[in-house]
């Protein structure tokens, strides 16, 4: 006998407040990674010479790789929000559009999952650069200390 493996999905029946509220929350939060990316940038660029030092420059490099991908990724998310916002009017005309309010929806719990993978992309990515961070400076600051013997 086989056996057959189906995935039960369920879906939260959300009104439009809560996908406004939702799609406000991810832009906010979308916009703050976008921020840290900039600080990520000048970060790297002002241990540029350590990294260069280090045995870690293979590691950076993948890094930075990473972080342009995540910007990339980020903006495709901020614009693909925007894009789902301006179509909520669809869900409050107060016009039964059946179809076009299922597809909205959909396109909205396809948004929910998009967002929280890429947060957890991004929370690896940035544990990673940390610790890259912290490394190198742990490095630098016992060469220092060999120096000053």
């Amino acid at each position: 006998m086989k056996t057959i493996q189906t995935q039960v999905k369920y879906v939260e029946w959300l009104s439009a407040d809560e996908m406004h509220q939702a799609s406000q929350e991810w832009l906010s939060e979308l916009r703050f990674i976008k921020d840290e990316h900039l600080f990520f940038e000048d970060l790297i660029t002002s241990f540029t010479t350590l990294i260069i030092d280090s045995d870690r420059f293979s590691d950076t490099k993948e890094i930075i790789d990473v972080i342009n991908r995540s910007q990339k990724q980020n903006n495709i998310l901020i614009e693909a929000i925007k894009i789902h916002e301006n179509e909520l009017q669809i869900m409050v005309d107060g016009i039964d559009q059946i179809e076009e309010e299922k597809a909205y929806t959909k396109a909205h719990s396809d948004l929910i999952i998009a967002i929280s993978e890429y947060t957890k992309e991004y929370k690896s990515l940035k544990t990673q650069l940390f610790e890259i961070i912290k490394s190198i400076k742990k490095e630098d600051k016992l060469r220092h200390l060999i120096a000053k013997k």
